[in-house]
């Protein structure tokens, strides 16, 4: 007898170590192992990279941003962590996908209940020949026992959806912290716009004043008089347009942190803050493989496969085990005074005959695990692309930078020279005024390209997932 249940509990033991369906071993996709675009990169050669051997690193730590030496951002991404409406829910949404862990083990555990009841009539089954009085008060237990591991599997999916959860968060957070310091480089330059509009203005305004003193002496004409009101009246539209974006930018900073809206001083000037650093050489394409957005992929597709396994589980029987124990009497006062009523019991229930419905929702199943796999590989390539494109922008806004720091200076020498000239006889006024314009707009594109070439920075950061360190 006693061998006969040693081999009963191996036997049980084996087949609750099996589990219908596949079990997930990884997706291979064909990467580069560097970024072609990089300085003096030469052709990559293709490897095969297996995330599941991967570390999945958290999101790398802010340490990046330091780079720019503003505490004024440094404190407006520490306060968006912090009080962020959106990053906030998004951790309630990794709280409940750890409370459906639980949740859904407990459907691998035996069930326990209580039950009272009171009952009165002349019919318990058959009809009696008289009223009675019935009183019971039970427990019972139930367990199905997961033979073909269709609670195991659904309880991977539970994880990967934690995973995925995680991953989410992640993706959030670094989503908040490249908007703050996006938002925050915009609004350095159009501060910095309005206060070259607003010098812009004063010259022109002195211009025009001089203009208007010597229309009155009767040394120029009355139409140099209107160029120079024109040109005045254009350098002062300017100056409201720049407020009204440095107010809104700045509403958009604070609903970040999650404040309402208010001035934010800053520190630093957008022509200040150093963007001559390099980006390391060599670096791995390993860095793309802890995106949150790739690990949220590969987590769905972990998850929709155990699905898949789950879904074949339902091909096979289920089998449970049931217990009660109680007391039952006529009398509510005799309840527990007459011997226990107990019963133990098995069941086993499987599909005869549903038309191909379990089949269906398998080969369904299924069909969702290869959409998953070509997402996962789509969102693969498609962080390879946001990298080259990252890269191929810093490159190419450096040389732009250049040719416009050139522009910058030849256009503010030919400024200075054509008001001598102008002031000497020697040009009309016309060209002095075609020379302010172009120094105006010249100065506007520096500066534009310069807050370009800081984002193009962040977005690289944000492509990398958080940065080039591993």
């Amino acid at each position: 007898m006693k061998n006969r249940l040693i081999l009963v509990v191996l036997i049980l033991s084996v087949l609750i170590g099996c589990k219908a369906g596949k079990n997930y071993k990884g997706a291979e996709v064909d990467v580069p192992d560097r970024f072609y675009f990089e300085e003096e990169a030469e052709v990559p050669n293709e490897l095969t990279v297996n995330p599941m051997d991967l570390s999945k690193d958290s999101i790398s730590d802010l340490d990046f941003f330091s780079l720019f030496q503003d505490p004024v951002l440094d404190s407006l991404i520490q306060k968006s962590i912090e009080y962020n409406q959106d990053l906030n829910i998004a951790a309630e949404t990794v709280v409940q996908a750890q409370d459906g862990i639980i949740v859904q083990r407990s459907a691998m555990l035996p069930s326990f209940g209580v039950e009272g009841r009171a009952t009165r009539g002349n019919f318990q089954g058959v009809q009696l020949p008289s009223t009675q009085n019935t009183f019971s008060a039970v427990a019972f237990a139930n367990w199905e026992i997961d033979f073909w591991g269709k609670f195991r599997r659904l309880n991977e999916a539970a994880r990967a959806r934690l995973m995925q959860s995680e991953e989410a968060y992640r993706a959030t957070k670094l989503s908040l912290v490249t908007s703050v310091a996006t938002n925050y480089f915009l609004l350095l330059d159009y501060k910095k716009r309005l206060e070259i509009s607003e010098r812009n203005l004063a010259l022109r305004d002195s211009v025009l004043n001089i203009i208007e003193q010597r229309f009155e002496k009767g040394i120029v004409a009355e139409i140099d008089v209107n160029q120079a009101q024109i040109k005045r009246a254009v350098a002062a539209e300017s100056v409201p347009v720049w407020k009204r974006f440095i107010a809104q930018t700045e509403h958009r900073l604070s609903l970040l942190a999650g404040a309402n809206p208010g001035r934010i001083v800053t520190e630093s000037k957008l022509l200040e803050i150093d963007t001559t650093f390099t980006i390391p050489a060599g670096l791995p394409s390993d860095l793309l493989l802890r995106r949150p957005d790739v690990m949220a992929a590969e987590q769905n597709l972990i998850a929709q496969n155990a699905f898949a396994g789950s879904a074949k589980a339902n091909l096979f029987p289920n089998i449970s085990l049931t217990g009660l124990v109680g007391g039952v009497s006529n009398e509510l006062s005799m309840l527990t005074d007459g011997p226990l009523a107990w019963n133990v019991g098995g069941s086993i229930l499987g599909p005869l005959f549903n038309f191909g419905q379990l089949r269906r929702q398998l080969s369904i199943e299924e069909s969702k695990t290869r959409q998953a796999l070509l997402a996962y590989e789509r969102t693969v390539l498609d962080a390879f692309r946001s990298v080259e494109d990252a890269l191929v922008e810093i490159s190419t806004l450096k040389e732009q930078l250049k040719a416009r720091q050139d522009r910058l200076d030849a256009s503010l020498k030919a400024q200075y020279l054509s008001g001598e000239r102008y002031d000497k006889g020697a040009t009309s006024y016309l060209e002095f005024l075609e020379s302010q314009r172009q120094a105006f707009e010249s100065e506007l594109n520096y500066v534009e390209t310069r807050q370009q070439l800081l984002n193009a920075y962040v977005n690289f950061y944000l492509a990398l997932g958080g940065g080039w360190d591993l």
